[in-house]
């Protein structure tokens, strides 16, 4: 079972720390262990609580109601919230909660639901990305296991692949095209697979390279097609201190063509952009490009 500090919680349901604390000495809303040598600590039905408690609250309701409620009184107001179209706070906390219990059927569910009222695009814009962004807060401080994360990977991969393969691309003659691959060593693939569901949603022309590309094949499928654009994420490849190096080759290499380029490695202020080097700081940045 994970274990949570004070600070975490915070920033897993966006209620500041001290606000935790007047909840839990006034209204007895959670309940910290501790360990064997005194520090206090929160586990997961304490996040999955306060998730629900923190969403009550965010829509209007007093704490000092909530903290009157039987459990399964909170639960059936947060399902009720489930119900408003184009609500997305709790949907990402079920799906937090089905992660943390490896509840296949309920994650389903959260994706399902939201997608028949929004859309694809806009469940992947205003669910999937900010419940991978509070993964990544769990996996910085080793609150999930691989196992959590290859779990929730693969079920949103499934759904990105039906998703383009649904499409029925129209493209028009003289369309720019599009190479995407991840390098060598990269395998985190969903941003990735988003960019190229966006770019056929617009009739675009992509060549799909995918995972752990060998830089000598990035150059051959280049000359090969000549596309106008490439796209790629840096997430875990290459290393942190090759980072910039490697975008001044990708500059060099391929200098006639407009890179953009994704991923938590590329996101400190540090790094020096080539002019042919576009960063995106959200997927928004992307999916604007074709408004």
């Amino acid at each position: 079972m994970a274990q949570y500090t004070i600070k975490e919680l915070e920033h897993l349901s966006g209620i500041k720390a001290h606000t935790i604390r007047i909840w839990e000495q006034r209204y007895n809303i959670l309940c910290p262990k501790r360990t064997d040598t005194n520090i206090r600590y929160y586990d997961d039905k304490d996040l999955k609580t306060l998730l629900n408690v923190s969403l009550l609250n965010e829509k209007g309701y007093k704490i000092s109601k909530i903290a009157q409620m039987q459990p399964d009184q909170v639960i059936q107001k947060v399902q009720q919230l489930c119900e408003i179209p184009g609500e997305c706070s709790q949907h990402i906390n079920n799906m937090m909660s089905a992660m943390l219990d490896l509840d296949e059927e309920a994650f389903d569910k959260a994706i399902s639901t939201v997608t028949l009222q929004l859309g694809f695009a806009e469940a992947m814009n205003r669910l999937i990305y900010p419940f991978l962004h509070k993964i990544g807060i769990l996996w910085q401080t080793g609150n999930i296991t691989p196992a959590h994360e290859h779990f929730v990977s693969n079920l949103i991969r499934q759904k990105l692949i039906v998703a383009i393969d649904g499409q029925v691309v129209r493209r028009k003659p003289d369309t720019p095209s599009y190479l995407l691959y991840l390098p060598e060593g990269e395998l985190h693939e969903l941003a990735l697979l988003y960019m190229n569901y966006v770019i056929r949603l617009n009739n675009l022309h992509v060549i799909y390279l995918g995972q752990n590309l060998p830089f000598n094949d990035l150059e051959l499928t280049y000359a090969l097609t000549n596309p106008q654009y490439i796209c790629t994420v840096l997430t875990a490849s290459p290393d942190r201190d090759q980072v910039q190096s490697y975008l001044y080759k990708l500059s060099e290499k391929f200098p006639e063509a407009t890179i953009y380029i994704y991923g938590m490695l590329v996101q400190h202020e540090n790094l020096v952009f080539p002019d042919n080097i576009k960063r995106l700081t959200c997927m928004r940045d992307f999916t604007g490009l074709f408004n």
